[in-house]
């Protein structure tokens, strides 16, 4: 196995025991948070900013931003945008935000906000608080199989990989998973897709933590079976002949949330102008990557060197839409492509943060009695998301009525009414649940 790759078993030994204690002394962390400041007219508190970024194609709307110049439109003329070489890297330069030498906000998973200001999994388990801005998109990830199992045409149905997964198990052979971060957006789907098929993502197959550039490279050498990643690892895959698509993850769930724009609350609080500024920025960033007339372009300035450094043609089709999953399925202008500005996709939607948290309670990442919905009311910032859409003179269209998209309905056919979040949760069958 590469070193890349880390058992989900050994990381929440190390990591995680802790995460009690600590979301005990949560519960007191609201001194830690400064009351909220409200932007008022009148000159930007600082035109600089540290925004970090995974090399994926959900990131677009910072690399844009940078490349086409909303930032400087919008009076951020000193805005870097660093790439980081894993979703744990991200997490510990946010932790230690731009003042030693680390980042004040990231293209994040939409859960990982959370998991950092509550302490869950950082440090000696020490909460740092995270604001969520904006989503950066919808859906747009994939679940990807090795070529061992093509013949299986693995979907979105698992029943014929479960057995297959079995039979190497049986053989003594190591059957593993991979995603990018624990309770992260990839932990999440490509749990709740082997486990709507039966398959017990803690018990029937081992999880590992590998950085979304090494995942074709893990399969290659055989470090895994499965994976669930943004592009445009999944379509290298295919190119290089290693493995092939089985869903894209919108077929899990239409129009999911996915990546997230977050940042420190120190720096959105000190500085409440300069974070509108970075809000309108991004969202003009999202609505140009949402042009399909703007698509090649996009998938051009992802494959520089200084954002994904990745051949172009692992790029551009799944930017477009078009979406050959290398079985003979070929699906052109698919509606599971990923969203930027489409659909509300960059409103921060509370009911979808307070899925995210119930999925972490049902794997066993944060006890049962997380205060779910007071976190999500510290986290997630959805009213500087509508001050900055009003100046920005967005659409009343775009801009949602509610902080709840609603009722939501998955592949299998459970349903998360976000009025109720642990009847849905009740109603798994397989999960790990502590405290």
């Amino acid at each position: 196995m590469s070193n890349k790759a880390i058992k989900q078993s050994d990381f929440s030994r190390r990591d995680f025991m802790r995460s009690a204690a600590a979301l005990t002394g949560a519960a007191m962390v609201g001194g830690l948070w400064s009351s909220r400041a409200r932007a008022a007219g009148g000159a930007l508190e600082t035109t600089k900013a540290k925004l970090g970024f995974i090399a994926l194609t959900d990131a677009a709307p910072l690399f844009v931003a940078d490349e086409k110049g909303f930032f400087a439109k919008h009076g951020m003329t000193e805005v870097e945008v660093l790439k980081q070489s894993s979703w744990g890297t991200t997490r510990d330069n946010l932790v230690l935000g731009s003042q030693r030498n680390g980042i004040d906000g990231a293209h994040i998973l939409t859960p990982m906000p959370y998991l950092i200001a509550s302490g869950a999994m950082t440090a000696n388990n020490v909460p740092v608080p995270m604001y969520i801005l904006a989503r950066l998109n919808l859906a747009g990830q994939c679940i990807s199989v090795g070529n061992e199992y093509k013949d299986l045409k693995v979907g979105t149905d698992t029943t014929a990989f479960k057995a297959a997964l079995a039979a190497k198990r049986a053989s003594g052979k190591p059957v593993n998973a991979a995603m990018t971060f624990p309770g992260g957006t990839h932990d999440m789907w490509i749990r709740y897709w082997l486990a709507a098929g039966g398959i017990d993502p803690t018990r029937d197959i081992s999880t590992i933590v590998v950085p979304p550039a090494q995942m074709v490279a893990n399969m290659k050498v055989g470090s895994m079976d499965t994976f669930c990643v943004c592009e445009p690892w999944n379509r290298q895959l295919i190119n290089q002949g290693i493995g092939y698509t089985a869903n894209t993850t919108g077929e899990l769930w239409h129009n999911h949330p996915e990546k997230a724009f977050g940042m420190r609350a120190d720096y959105v609080d000190a500085n409440p102008n300069a974070t509108k500024a970075l809000l309108k920025a991004v969202m003009e960033a999202q609505m140009f990557c949402e042009d399909p007339a703007n698509r090649e372009e996009v998938a051009r300035i992802c494959a520089k060197r200084r954002w994904i450094n990745a051949p172009f043609e692992d790029i551009v089709d799944r930017m477009r839409g078009d979406f050959d999953y290398g079985t003979g399925r070929v699906v052109e202008n698919s509606p599971q492509q990923m969203r930027y500005w489409k659909d509300q996709a960059s409103y921060p939607f509370q009911s979808h943060d307070l899925w995210f948290l119930t999925e972490n309670i049902r794997w066993g990442y944060l006890p049962r009695d997380f205060d779910m919905k007071g976190w999500v009311a510290k986290v997630n910032r959805e009213d500087l998301w509508r001050e900055a859409a009003k100046e920005l003179g967005v659409a009343a269209a775009d801009i949602p009525a509610s902080t709840s998209r609603g009722v939501e309905t998955f592949f299998d056919g459970k349903v998360f009414d976000p009025a109720n979040p642990m009847a849905y949760l009740d109603s798994l069958a397989i999960k790990t649940i502590r405290g």
